[in-house]
């Protein structure tokens, strides 16, 4: 989780929502990403979508099986479904979405349409951190725009 919350400082950095990913396989990194959307100006650019596509082109397979991804928001909708199609094995995330509260995630995550489920586990050891890092920037944000 701390590699990921580095990737969501390098978002920060360049003024992007500072949501970072890692995906590890067999205990090492294979990919990172933060998001990128700003930059891109694509929509799809999340922290999460970064990485997948990172570690598919690492792997050189869409199919990322006994991997865990390390996130430090808890995954969208849009992010859930692509970890679910990778078929990656284990969310771990830091902050939950404060506007999550339709347990939505964990919906898609196990529903029967799909024959890949996922393990999600929140970590409350850097839950704090991440949060914070999500709160400080949306409030400089609101700050800044009443100037």
């Amino acid at each position: 989780m701390e590699e990921a919350i580095k990737e969501s400082k390098k978002a920060l950095r360049r003024n992007e929502v500072p949501i970072g990913a890692v995906i590890v396989k067999d205990e090492k990194i294979i990919a990172r990403g933060f998001n990128k959307r700003e930059k891109t100006k694509n929509a799809l650019a999340h922290a999460e979508i970064v990485a997948i596509n990172k570690a598919c082109n690492k792997l050189k397979d869409w199919r990322l099986e006994d991997c865990t991804i390390y996130v430090t928001l808890e995954p969208c909708p849009m992010c859930a479904g692509a970890i679910l199609n990778a078929r990656i094995k284990r969310i771990v995330y830091g902050a939950k979405d404060k506007t999550a509260n339709d347990e939505l995630l964990e919906k898609i995550l196990q529903s029967n349409r799909l024959n890949h489920k996922c393990e999600l586990v929140q970590t409350s050891e850097y839950e704090k951190d991440c949060s914070a890092l999500l709160t400080n920037f949306f409030k400089e944000k609101r700050n800044s725009s009443k100037k």
